[in-house]
């Protein structure tokens, strides 16, 4: 980042104290909807920072080839899933959208091209999440998208580029699941918290025990790792945004844990403050 770029972020955007960073563990898209101890964490989370001025999603369910930000005035609802009942697909989350949040953003990523996008919109990621921590739909929100075609340490080296916009009262998201394995849910536990399969409690355990000691090498090297996080992390979609959550916290952060639960067996909930 050059001076003219600290220069340009700073005349559009007022000074603020720093921004806490949050991983969520989206879960099922029925979390938009229902009533459970992880939507009631979701917004005891956001009962306990400061009201941003802007939003940044970086969802698991927007995995591009190559980088694109939103950059339009108003962003759809995307109903990106299938299967659910009609009350889901009603569910609209009007947030303004922030273009010059947008042209920052990417001016901050450079040298890497990111293009800004006006056709993408929210995806139940950001909006099945944000809507029970700001449900006015009063604050501006983007989405980053997730390059499938980078490895995790890239992803957690571009995510310390977006660190001077915690200065500037924007809350970064990275929403996903540590543990999202879909094809080995538990059926007959599905909406059991606390249900997880031997490999699923493992994972939990491991990447718990890394995020507190603040040993994030083992977890961007997660492929290294063993057979229980093969199976926790059978594509990276979910795991990634955790990566970019990672990548902005400075070593004087303290990091917490919450909506720290298994369910049906091969998902995790748990979810992450830094700061």
């Amino acid at each position: 980042m050059n001076l003219n770029d600290l220069q340009n972020i700073s005349s559009q955007f007022k000074n603020t104290q720093r921004m806490p960073v949050l991983f969520l563990g989206h879960g099922s898209p029925m979390n938009a909807i229902e009533e459970n101890q992880f939507v009631q964490g979701f917004r005891k989370a956001a009962q306990e920072i400061p009201k941003p001025s802007a939003i940044l999603c970086i969802s698991a369910h927007w995995y591009t080839q190559g980088t694109f930000v939103t950059a339009m005035d108003m962003p759809k609802t995307i109903h990106d899933f299938y299967g659910f009942p009609k009350a889901l697909f009603d569910v609209q989350y009007p947030a303004p959208g922030d273009p010059k949040l947008a042209a920052e953003t990417a001016e901050l990523l450079a040298p890497v091209a990111v293009k800004e996008d006006h056709n993408w919109g929210l995806d139940h990621g950001a909006w099945s999440v944000i809507r029970h921590m700001y449900p006015n739909a009063d604050i501006p929100v983007i989405q980053l998208s997730i390059d499938y075609t980078k490895p995790p340490q890239y992803h957690f080296d571009l995510a310390k580029k977006l660190t001077l916009l915690r200065e500037k009262g924007i809350l970064i998201i990275g929403s996903g699941n540590i543990v999202h394995n879909l094809r080995l849910i538990d059926w007959q536990n599905i909406n059991t918290v606390g249900a997880g399969w031997d490999w699923a409690i493992e994972a939990r355990e491991k990447t718990n025990n890394w995020l507190l000691d603040g040993d994030f090498q083992h977890i961007i090297d997660y492929q290294k790792q063993g057979t229980f996080l093969q199976y926790a992390v059978p594509t990276p979609d979910h795991y990634l945004p955790l990566i970019y959550t990672l990548g902005l916290k400075d070593q004087s952060e303290s990091l917490t844990l919450f909506n720290d639960e298994l369910i049906g067996g091969s998902l995790s909930m748990t979810s992450v403050r830094i700061g």
